[in-house]
């Protein structure tokens, strides 16, 4: 069976796909393997899906291969149809918002009301990227006179897709919608947590009109699946969003294999700001969101906030407070803000990180514990008076636990704030225009927020300096990624005409 029924409070029953999404159709792997999709909220398993091995990789990346070959219909088609295309699936989304964002809560564990924001940031990414297709030009480059020379952007080719579970649906649009919109072919690759979302969306693409073979979807392990594709001789370009650890691997499998083209939006270990002359509840607010936003798994967290000295015990108190508001809990309850951890693996890390804060001698000013009997929750937790030596300071915990510290001045602060080996993101609260954009200059990361925390757009680019990734993600920069640059240089002077 490759679609079979399931339930939400939401959808009430619904038809999940479960197989492998190859050639616009759902299959069985060729070896029959399945895998358990646990509850994060109950630890039940909610069903069952085909597992893709190395020999079915193999078969994706041949439908894709196919579909991208010269004269097919997927490549003879013109750049304003394959814009609608996008534009088409943006509009199915739309309409299954609920059953895409319920699916999403059930799978990964995230609150309905957050699981419905992320399906409308995929619908806004996947307009976003239909309106580039038909925009990706090439330029003029005079050289010589009787010379003509101009440069064209071609697809990179087949391209496979490695996402994380923290945000299923919401990685799968944002690798979808720039490779279609280059005229790439893709085979991508959900997380083994979270394969539900990514199997229904796929689904979608064949109902938009997508050509066999050019969105392939399939349900795997890293270690398997996941380095299928990373060592894959006849894909173009692979791009990963997960820890730095595989990131690394995949960067050395691209050199061992055929030096295809790799991009990487890795982990971080972002610093949060707060200088005193900021609106201290305003930041205090964006704090908390920029926390413990989607269970604190989240990869641009701002884990490390540092606090201006002469206001930091004030601003303690008030964060203390403000923590203890968020409603833990169902997921599918209108209330809830923070769901479970998606894993006992994930929450068992986490809980062991809690622990060395603890013995490292830091504070504890609220939480630091199991949250409820059944599922993976975990208290929003906050550490106080923190060395910047201390584990919980260096290491990303990829959870709802935060580290706080003093800084004394913009110098002090840049100093600590740039001690990481990562350089995803960060944020700057003040009132002063001067400081923000002092320290913004100042900070080594990709994305710096000033007065809020969290604000992705499609629009804008996302990625890392240092250890955090290469390349980039969303916005005009991600074509980049999914094209390459061709000269053509004519000799006017010879017998062309």
């Amino acid at each position: 069976m490759t679609t079979i029924t399931l339930e939400t409070p939401v959808t009430g029953k619904y038809e999940q796909p479960v197989g492998l999404f190859i050639n616009n159709e759902f299959i069985k792997g060729k070896k029959g393997q399945e895998f358990e999709v646990i509850n994060p909220t109950n630890e039940k398993v909610i069903c069952k899906v085909h597992e893709a091995l190395e020999e079915d990789v193999d078969i994706a990346v041949a439908a894709a291969r196919k579909a991208f070959a010269s004269g097919s219909e997927y490549r003879t088609m013109s750049t304003a149809r394959r814009g609608k295309l996008l534009l088409d699936l943006a509009d199915l989304f739309e309409k299954n918002i609920d059953t895409l964002a319920a699916i999403e809560s059930l799978d990964n564990g995230k609150s309905i009301t957050m699981a419905k924001g992320d399906v409308g940031a995929c619908i806004g990414c996947l307009r976003y990227y239909g309106g580039w297709a038909d925009k990706i030009h090439g330029k003029v480059i005079t050289t010589a006179e009787g010379t003509f020379a101009y440069t064209k952007r071609e697809a990179v080719g087949v391209c496979g897709q490695i996402i994380p579970w923290n945000f299923p649906l919401l990685m799968w649009a944002w690798k979808i919608g720039p490779a279609i919109a280059c005229g790439c072919t893709v085979v991508l690759k959900t997380a083994e947590q979270t394969p539900l979302s990514g199997l229904y969306a796929a689904k979608l693409c064949k109902e938009a009109g997508f050509p066999p073979g050019v969105v392939n979807v399939i349900s795997g392990f890293g270690k398997t699946a996941g380095a299928a594709i990373a060592n894959h001789m006849d894909i173009d370009k692979v791009a990963f969003t997960g820890s730095t650890l595989v990131g690394r691997s995949i960067l050395k499998a691209s050199a061992s294999s055929n030096l295809k083209k790799v991009t990487l939006e890795l982990g971080g270990k972002s610093p949060n700001i707060v200088f005193e002359d900021a609106d201290i509840d305003e930041a205090i607010s964006w704090v908390n969101f920029g926390i413990f936003y989607n269970h604190g798994q989240c990869c641009c967290a701002g884990s490390r906030i540092y606090v201006q000295e002469s206001i930091y015990d004030e601003f303690v108190k008030k964060f203390k407070e403000r923590a203890q508001k968020n409603v833990v809990g169902d997921p599918f309850h209108k209330d809830t803000f923070q769901g479970p951890q998606v894993s006992q693996l994930q929450y068992d890390r986490i809980m062991d990180y809690i622990k060395i804060g603890k013995d490292e001698g830091a504070t504890i000013e609220t939480g630091g514990e199991r949250h409820g009997d059944v599922g993976y929750f975990i208290q929003p937790t906050i550490f106080s008076n923190v060395n910047h030596d201390m584990k919980i300071m260096q290491e990303e915990i990829f959870g709802p636990v935060c580290a706080i510290a003093k800084f004394k001045d913009i110098d002090d602060v840049l100093n600590i704030g740039n001690d990481s080996t990562y350089g995803l993101a960060a944020a700057v609260h003040t009132k002063n225009l001067n400081t923000a954009i002092k320290v913004s200059d100042g900070l080594k990361a990709g994305t710096v927020w000033v007065n809020q925390y969290n604000m992705l757009h499609w629009s804008l680019p996302f990625g890392g300096f240092r250890q955090s990734g290469i390349g980039r993600e969303l916005g005009k920069a991600a074509l980049e990624n999914y094209t390459q640059i061709k000269t053509v240089s004519i000799n006017m002077k010879g017998a062309l005409f």
